[in-house]
């Protein structure tokens, strides 16, 4: 173990005090501009919320968030810091003006290609099982479907923030249980506040959304923690902190392919998304998601002695419980709205 020395130095405790800072109060005038100058979500027949709100929160969470992530690695971190800063560029333009899928698509690509020519390390949790090549395909497919299905995830209030929390808590947790990188562990917390800072504007009911210049870039910043913790050994728990994000999108994905749906078009499918339209409403939501990661955390600290199949298995269960409870939700509503 490392202890807590490294994530509760000052530096660590200063810098995430001060994202936390910068994005609670900096997020009230954020709104105002945005308000002002017209940057609104407006309601349409796949939103999730019934009253225009300004659109952009995650302008403040990225200009927070990156010099920290700068300040507090021990690592070179341009080649992804920068990659970042163009996607929340490309999805400001996607907010504001909206671009074609043959645009931000392929930046999502670039920017994945180019992190990863700096990560080698990344293919270590393959490299006995493919050749290389294929190795970072498989990669460099997870790290974009990742970035996409955090975006598509963010479609209530406060669950984007709750899970951006939950992930750097658990990457946190495990850093410090089970001795890998520091940093990874000061990165994980600073991520964390910044995210609880944006959460006290975007909980339900929220006064702002992170809007995708928030989402994606978010997504390409946690891909990456996410993998580094896989090459640093326990590349099972990239796979567990996730666990819930990864089997709603994925599982939706597949529904919506199978009825031969436009899977790049926006929607209200996710479980999460018809359970709160249901009656579980967005808070109900919120606080399910945030007990099955505090699940999810608790098994990753345990991945060792589980092993493989069996922290496969232990995340299954909550995550399921989860999915089962959305779904369950959604036709209680159905046979209520039925009967009456």
């Amino acid at each position: 173990m490392i202890g807590w020395e490294g994530l509760l130095s000052a530096k660590s405790l200063a810098l995430s005090a001060a994202g936390f800072a910068v994005v609670a109060v900096g997020m009230g005038p954020l709104i105002g501009f945005l308000s002002k100058r017209g940057l609104m979500a407006v309601p349409n027949e796949r939103s999730n919320h019934s009253t225009p709100k300004p659109e952009g929160g995650g302008l403040l969470v990225l200009a927070a968030l990156i010099p920290i992530w700068f300040l507090l690695a021990d690592r070179p971190v341009a080649h992804i810091l920068v990659p970042a800063t163009i996607l929340a560029g490309i999805s400001w333009l996607d907010d504001t003006q909206g671009l074609s899928p043959l645009i931000r698509f392929p930046a999502h690509i670039l920017a994945v290609c180019w992190a990863l020519w700096f990560e080698p390390s990344f293919i270590f949790p393959l490299e006995k099982f493919v050749p290389e090549p294929v190795g970072y395909a498989i990669i460099a497919f997870v790290w974009v479907w990742f970035i996409n299905l955090f975006n598509f995830m963010d479609g209530i209030d406060g669950i984007t923030g709750a899970e951006t929390a939950s992930i750097g808590i658990g990457a946190t947790a495990v850093v410090v249980v089970h001795g890998f990188a520091s940093d990874f562990g000061a990165i994980g917390i600073a991520t964390a506040a910044v995210a609880c800072g944006f959460l006290i504007w975007n909980r339900p009911p929220s006064k702002v959304f992170l809007g995708d210049v928030g989402s994606v870039p978010l997504g390409f910043l946690l891909g990456w923690l996410l993998l580094s913790l896989a090459a640093a050994g326990p590349w099972i728990v990239a796979i567990i902190l996730p666990a819930y994000y990864l089997a709603d999108s994925t599982l939706t994905l597949l529904d919506r392919v199978r009825r031969k749906k436009k899977v790049w078009q926006a929607h209200r499918e996710h479980f999460y998304q018809r359970a709160a339209i249901s009656g579980l409403g967005h808070g109900g939501v919120v606080w399910r998601v945030l007990v099955c990661n505090l699940l999810l955390i608790t098994i990753a600290l345990f991945y060792d002695r589980l092993g493989i199949i069996g922290s496969w298995c232990a995340a299954a269960v909550p995550v399921t419980a989860l999915l089962w409870l959305l779904w369950r939700a959604e036709r209680r509503a159905r046979a209520s709205a039925s009967n009456g």
